[in-house]
């Protein structure tokens, strides 16, 4: 086993840019957060591999300032295995990237069976990597050496990686698909926050009554609140059901909830009167949510025959005829184009021609190789869907 350390001095992380500055081609970067240990996302560890310099693993929370690496590699490709999941991580660290090099999305337009990061290590360059720490807690310090480890090969091996797929890609012609799925990752704008975040409370839907959900909202907010003082997460504290579970049970008196069987976490009796407190609130608000909130959501396709059979037609029509080409090009169908993409347009579709059909997929946020392989198509699938149906055959006389 290599014997790695973690760089948390200033000299050594100057010294660790200067040598990565002076590496030649690619340069491989990798994040390990605490996502359920921790409230934040932030990044407790990254990982950075150049040839000709090797890799390094930098300390955030000591180092701060990372500054010196975006000098050092920011005009450079990084490679990611799964960036959508890094890049967040590392542009609060103020790390940011001029082009990228996503090796589990190359893997995907290639048609890989497989595409976690061992997998495609496995097939692509016929080594085996143990992927045993990737649930760890990574805000834990001292890091054991075998996490250390760990953390080293997921970025030692990723430029070779890419060489491999980058080929794979040119010998099927996707090298220009790849170059605008990964721009389009880098560009990507985060989700805006949702308006009552509190209604993504798993187990939510069985609370009934406007007055109990107003419950509800104060509990999520009071553990949301706490968590983030703690920086734990809030399951950690008091999981959804055990918050759902105290709402059902509507208990009369703060000694009530506290002797609540279903309301369980490390927080639920330490913390028992900011819960009782939020209870109270809840129950006293004048501000009481809707209990049906409106949504630009499309029904679900079963219901599309009843609702809007015109557009059920359109639907049933146009998605054998998408999966056909993802299984010609040799990629999952989601890859090929958003199933969403899809409804979106055959439940209101802009028109007939394939030029008003990329527009509107553009528009969605669909890609210019992912138009020109699938709007004529469902241009011509819309059409035969508005066809009327043949007369059945006269019975012969």
């Amino acid at each position: 086993m290599t014997d790695y350390s973690v760089i948390t001095d200033a000299g050594e992380f100057r010294a660790a840019c200067s040598a990565l500055a002076a590496g030649t081609g690619p340069v491989a970067v990798d994040v390990e957060r605490a996502s359920g240990f921790r409230y934040s996302q932030r990044a407790y560890l990254v990982q950075v591999f150049r040839r000709d310099a090797g890799v390094f693993l930098f300390d955030p929370p000591p180092l701060g300032d990372f500054a010196p690496l975006q000098e050092a590699i920011g005009d450079e490709e990084w490679v990611f295995h799964a960036a959508s999941q890094d890049l967040p991580s590392l542009r609060e660290l103020e790390l940011s990237p001029a082009s990228i090099f996503d090796t589990e999305l190359a893997a995907r337009l290639l048609g890989h069976e497989r595409v976690g990061l061992a997998a495609v290590v496995e097939s692509t360059l016929g080594i085996t990597l143990k992927k045993e720490h990737s649930a760890a807690d990574w805000s834990t310090r001292p890091l054991p050496a075998s996490w250390l480890e760990y953390a080293a090969l997921d970025v030692l091996h990723l430029v070779d990686v890419r060489d491999a797929l980058a080929a794979e890609l040119a010998e099927q012609s996707k090298t220009e698909f790849a170059a605008e799925e990964f721009a389009a990752t880098l560009t990507r704008l985060p989700k805006p926050p949702r308006e009552d975040p509190w209604r993504r409370l798993s187990g939510l839907h069985q609370v009934r009554g406007a007055r109990n959900l107003a419950v509800a909202r104060e509990l999520w907010v009071a553990r949301e609140t706490f968590a983030q003082d703690q920086d734990v997460s809030p399951g950690r504290l008091v999981p959804d059901r055990s918050l759902v579970a105290a709402v059902m049970a509507n208990p009369q008196s703060k000694q009530a909830l506290a002797a609540l069987k279903d309301f369980q976490g490390r927080a639920s009796r330490s913390q028992l009167d900011r819960w009782w407190q939020a209870i109270t609130t809840g129950r006293e608000t004048t501000e009481i949510p809707r209990e049906r909130v409106p949504s630009d959501a499309l029904p679900p396709p079963r219901a599309w025959s009843d609702r809007n059979p015109e557009a059920d037609a359109r639907l049933k029509a146009a998605r054998p005829v998408v999966e056909a080409v993802a299984e010609e090009l040799g990629m999952p169908t989601e890859n090929l184009l958003t199933p969403e993409f899809l409804r979106r347009v055959a439940w209101e579709p802009p028109g007939s021609s394939a030029e008003e059909i990329g527009e509107a997929l553009t528009a969605l946020g669909a890609r210019p190789w992912q138009i020109a392989q699938t709007a004529q198509k469902i241009a011509a699938a819309f059409v035969e869907a508005a066809q009327p149906a043949p007369e059945p055959d006269a019975p012969a006389s």
